[in-house]
C-alpha cells in the first residue's frame, strides 16, 4: 500500500496540512500529537507490566488454524 511512498508525497501532505491549519498551529498540533503517543505508550507499559505481575505471558501465540464452534445438544 505505501510502498512508492516517499519524498514528494510527503512533501505533497505537507503542502496541504500547511494550507489547511497554517504555519501558527503546526507546533500545536505537533505538541498535542507527540503528548498523545507517549500517554498511550505509558499506558500500553502500564498493562505489560501488571500482566507480568499477575504471571500472565505478554502475548498469545496464535496457530493461525480456524475451529468450529461445539455445538451443544439439547439435553431433555
Amino acid at each position: 500500500m505505501f510502498r512508492d511512498f516517499g519524498w514528494p508525497e510527503a512533501l505533497i501532505i505537507l503542502a496541504v496540512v500547511l494550507i489547511i491549519f497554517g504555519a501558527g498551529k503546526l507546533p500545536q498540533i505537533g505538541g498535542a500529537i507527540g503528548k498523545s503517543i507517549r500517554e498511550f505508550r505509558k499506558a500500553k507499559d502500564g498493562l505489560d507490566e501488571e500482566e507480568v505481575a499477575e504471571g500472565k505471558p505478554k502475548s498469545k501465540k496464535t496457530t493461525g488454524k480456524l475451529t468450529t464452534p461445539k455445538t451443544r445438544t439439547k439435553q431433555s
